[in-house]
């Protein structure tokens, strides 16, 4: 497939999507939302043929989870898309204005990025969030799905397709080819190009940067950490922990880590210990902690930076909060990490010694998500340090340019 000629095209037309007035891209994700809902049997029988191929394979339960839509997650997907079309436009905003002295308008305008190549796994739901978005902030999306996920996405696809004016059709382009050779020739394409995302496992973001010529907007594993401090409410943090860790355990933002002041320790530990317990939730745990809990397995130095996306979790007893900052920061991925403390002072040193991208207080950090935050929906989650950070939407999908306005004015 000639990928230079359709990426001219898409380019062409993300120029014209970036001029749309809001109103018409409103309309038109209300009816990709219509679509989405019209193609439903369409959408779970292709889901379904891509789950009998996986479970054969020995894909874990996380896995498959993540990949499994039913009438629920159709109607989400559907109502995720009207949810961004509610939003403001994050384009034509004045970001800044300065008057120079030699009579100078200078003003700072946000504007699309471009044209996005986003790179996914096993997530279906990632095509319709990932189109609307690209919509909302003017942004042509170049979409490339797992093959686990192929059926599924080009259902969602067809139904988003079926929904583009002409003069726009393509500023929303699934890639079918889902060869490693393809992918490594279009992040060698930054011509066309002008920012990856890559959504999926550490292995799938590895790859990507490293092959890559084009800017990458990316987060690694969530190795996320809930610090229990000795002023907690300990009914509060085992209902956070349970949450935090067993709501929906293959996901980003659950909790690896459990970390809890020794100070507390020997009231909390038995509590999280039976709720766990009664979760089926395997608990390895250092030294200290096993002098509590005698009967879980014993943590190895790996598991502190684990990602397990499954029931374990591997709990550390520490010697007070700087203890557990320093445990967090050497052990995270920067992704989202909580404290639960009754105590406004432990909490602001958290926040300031901690260095990640979502910090929480006396709640789950479940909560790391585009629609949790009211974003309508998210592109993913960015633990780097420079633009973006944290959840990936609308805003963080717009760059910026300045417009000088002059009476004449020349530099001498």
């Amino acid at each position: 497939m000639n990928y230079s000629e359709i990426f001219r095209r898409i380019q062409s037309q993300g120029r014209v999507l970036a001029l749309m007035k809001d109103s018409h891209i409103n309309a038109l994700l209300q009816k990709i939302s219509r679509n989405i809902l019209g193609a439903e049997k369409n959408i779970l029988a292709a889901n379904q043929k891509d789950i009998k191929r996986v479970s054969s394979s020995g894909k874990t339960a996380a896995f498959i989870d993540r990949l499994t839509l039913n009438e629920k997650g159709i109607r989400e997907m559907a109502s995720q898309v009207i949810a961004v079309s509610k939003l403001h436009s994050p384009l034509g905003k004045v970001l800044s204005r300065r008057k120079r002295p030699n009579g100078l308008d200078i003003k700072k305008i946000s504007v699309p990025i471009g044209a996005l190549f986003i790179i996914y796994e096993s997530r279906p739901d990632v095509t319709s969030d990932c189109a609307a978005l690209g919509l909302k902030s003017g942004n042509a999306v170049i979409l490339r799905g797992g093959s686990d996920a192929a059926n599924t996405n080009g259902a969602i696809y067809a139904a988003i397709r079926a929904s583009m004016p002409a003069e726009i059709k393509d500023t929303v382009f699934l890639i079918k080819d889902s060869s490693r050779e393809t992918v490594n020739a279009i992040l060698k394409m930054n011509n066309f190009i002008d920012a990856v995302i890559p959504r999926g496992g550490e292995s799938l973001i590895k790859a990507v940067v490293e092959n890559s010529r084009i800017p990458v907007i990316y987060h690694g594993k969530g190795v996320c950490n809930l610090y229990v401090h000795k002023d907690a409410d300990m009914a509060m943090a085992v209902k956070i922990a349970l949450n935090a860790k067993v709501q929906r355990p293959g996901v980003c933002n659950a909790i690896e880590n459990l970390i809890v002041d020794k100070a507390a320790a020997k009231k909390f530990l038995p509590m999280i210990y039976k709720v766990y317990s009664l979760n089926q939730v395997e608990m390895r745990g250092c030294p200290e902690t096993k002098k509590i809990l005698k009967n879980i397995q014993s943590a190895v130095s790996a598991d502190w930076d684990t990602e397990y996306l499954e029931k374990i979790i591997s709990i550390k007893t520490v010697r007070g909060i700087n203890e557990a900052c320093d445990f967090i920061n050497a052990h995270g991925s920067r992704h989202s990490e909580a404290i639960v403390t009754g105590s406004e002072k432990a909490a602001k040193i958290f926040f300031g010694a901690v260095d990640a991208c979502c910090l929480y207080h006396n709640a789950s950090t479940r909560f790391t998500d585009g629609g949790q935050f009211g974003m309508g929906a998210e592109i993913g989650i960015s633990n780097q340090k420079l633009h973006p950070r944290g959840p990936v939407g609308l805003e963080e999908l717009t760059s910026y340019k300045y417009i000088v306005s002059g009476s004449g004015q020349i530099r001498k």
